[in-house]
This record gives structure tokens, C-alpha cells and sequence, in this order.
């Protein structure tokens, strides 16, 4: 269990390091469990001053490299439509499935690497990138494409859809449901 990191010894004891947050398994592309990740609800600072981070992700194992997979492609895989929509987060792609929006996956608390968009590719030949529409979302959107480029090849799309500045795809989606979401796509 600490090993895996969902653990810390302190005192001789294992303490649960993903307390107080909803867990999301991180499941790969063959539908195995290989992670988690942990999100905050509520407050990211306790009493005592200490600070939460508001994400928490299971660390590299020797059954989890989070450079080589992607949340939730074991589902997008699946949908009827003929793209995938790479999200920065799980709480985005957990947001766009529940509104109908069911080809979404997200890189796992890094950049998106070379190996995420093989894996994708794997999967479909048109990958657009849908990340936050702050400055931080746009720069990644920049990294994402300076890496991605290098697989584009005959027959493989890469688009980049750029969000309000207010938004990220969560809550576009729940401001225009799955159809304007579609549209704005």
C-alpha cells in the first residue's frame, strides 16, 4: 500500500493519504486498475493552517506510468463518435460524460506527452485537444501541440478547440449541455 502511494508511514503507522477526497480509479486501456486520484471536496485548507492540495494523484509504480496512459480512454474508446477529446483533468471528462459527452480522456497530472497521444492514436486518428480557456489552459494547448505534431502522419488529426476564458470544459458543458457543447466543438 505505500508502495502503491496510497499510503505514508508515519510513526510506525500507514495513514491513508487519500482522506477526505473522492477517489477515481485510474484505469488503463485493457479495463485494469493501475491508479488513483483524489480530489478535495470542500475546504483545501484544515484549521491548523495546513494546506490540501486540491488534486492528489497515485505516484510512478511499477503498474502505473502516468506519461503512458490517459484517464478514461478504457470508456472513450467505446463511443459511437470518431474522436477523442483530450481534457487537462478527470473532473472534466467525468463532468462532459455525465452531460452525454462520452469520447473524453485526460492526461494524467502532467503535460501531455508523446506516448499519451500514441496511445490515442491507438484509438482514432482525430484527437482534439480541449483544455481551459485561462492562459494556463492556452499554454498547455501550445506544449500539447509542439509534442503532438510529431506523431501527425497521413490520415491523423489533431484540432484545438479554445474555450471562453471563463470556462474549461466542465462548465461549458453544464452551461450549453452536450448538444451546444457538440456544436462548440
Amino acid at each position: 500500500i505505500v508502495e502503491a502511494g496510497l499510503a505514508v508511514m508515519r510513526n510506525g503507522k500507514a495513514i491513508d493519504k487519500y482522506r477526505n477526497r473522492v477517489i477515481f480509479p485510474i484505469i488503463n486501456v485493457r479495463g485494469k486498475v493501475i491508479g488513483f486520484g483524489g480530489r478535495v471536496m470542500g475546504p483545501t485548507e484544515l484549521d491548523n493552517g495546513i494546506k490540501l492540495a486540491k488534486y492528489l494523484n497515485s505516484p510512478q509504480t511499477v503498474v502505473y506510468d502516468k506519461s503512458s496512459n490517459v484517464f478514461a480512454l478504457n470508456i472513450a474508446k467505446n463511443s459511437n463518435d470518431r474522436q477523442l477529446i483530450l481534457c487537462e483533468g478527470y473532473m472534466d471528462v467525468i463532468s462532459l460524460d455525465q452531460h452525454g459527452v462520452c469520447n473524453a480522456v485526460a492526461s494524467l497530472g502532467t503535460a501531455t506527452t508523446i506516448d499519451q497521444i500514441s496511445l490515442l492514436f491507438k484509438n482514432t486518428n482525430r484527437i482534439v485537444f480541449c483544455y481551459d480557456g485561462d492562459s494556463a489552459g492556452r499554454n498547455a494547448a501550445w506544449r500539447a501541440l509542439t509534442i503532438a505534431i510529431k506523431s501527425l502522419q497521413d490520415g491523423r488529426e489533431l484540432s484545438f478547440i479554445f474555450l471562453p476564458p471563463e470556462h474549461d470544459p466542465d462548465t461549458l458543458v453544464r452551461e450549453m449541455g452536450a448538444d451546444g457543447f457538440n456544436q462548440y466543438l
